[in-house]
């Protein structure tokens, strides 16, 4: 499977708006990061963690041309408000587009894409199938096995996602005993990481260090990063562990 970084940064993606930093003022183009997503590749098949503002754009760069599915850890506007976007994957492909979520994070679609599931939808309305999930069952998607591990973001439950020796972690600031078991034997960790003061939600840079040793893969990548963790050619880490960058791909084992 090909993994691909289609966003790396935080709500407010970076540059930030009216911001002139030196991170948001970088000419280096991996200091340009759109809103957290992630491409998995697998022989014909792709799929989409998470479906964020800049899904459109993310989509036209990365030269995607069919969607089997998206997966979605929580009901974020950064990770949910580009499904509208959906609709030419509809017109192509002709058919409906699965979203598999958490029965919390479908319950919000409704709610924030009203005109999509009413009874009378809007025409043209992009065409959603929803799938609920849990952490408690793996589920297959074209051959392609799932497994779901909760972490949390603050108060709130997110649903990363593990294939193979690989998993995806994002928007955490810690996680249940039993759920860190299901990352044993992990070669390839994606965490998020924001900067490096504390969070109420999310991991700093020294905390996802940290969890990066508990689990002991052999590369980690950090992702959903804010401009106030410095350019990307000055931030110093330990052997191992990268930061993501936009467009960052490399390969990992399904099975």
């Amino acid at each position: 499977m090909k993994v691909t970084f289609l966003g790396t940064g935080t709500s407010q993606g970076v540059p930030v708006i009216g911001c002139d930093c030196e991170v948001c003022l970088s000419t280096d183009e991996r200091d340009k990061r759109l809103r957290t997503s992630a491409l998995l590749q697998s022989g014909d098949h792709n799929f989409v963690i998470d479906c964020g503002p800049d899904f459109r754009q993310q989509m036209l760069r990365a030269g995607v041309k069919t969607l089997d599915a998206i997966l979605l850890t929580h009901e974020h506007n950064d990770h949910v408000i580009g499904m509208d976007d959906v609709r030419p994957f509809n017109f192509s492909m002709g058919k409906d587009m699965p979203i598999y979520a958490a029965q919390r994070v479908e319950a919000e679609l409704k709610k924030r894409f009203a005109y999509v599931f009413d009874s009378n939808p809007y025409p043209g309305a992009p065409k959603l199938q929803l799938r609920p999930i849990s952490k408690d069952q793996p589920f297959e998607i074209e051959g392609v096995r799932f497994l779901p591990v909760e972490v949390c973001h603050g108060n709130l439950s997110v649903l990363g996602f593990r294939v193979g020796d690989f998993a995806y972690l994002t928007d955490m600031s810690g996680i249940a005993e039993t759920e860190l078991q299901k990352l044993s034997g992990v070669r390839t960790l994606v965490v998020n990481a924001l900067h490096h003061k504390p969070h109420y939600s999310h991991f700093n840079l020294e905390q996802a260090i940290d969890f990066i040793g508990r689990v002991g893969p052999k590369q980690a990548y950090l992702t959903h990063i804010s401009h106030r963790m410095g350019k990307y050619g000055e931030v110093i880490l330990p052997p191992g562990i990268a930061l993501a960058y936009d467009g960052l791909s490399f390969e990992v084992k399904e099975d």
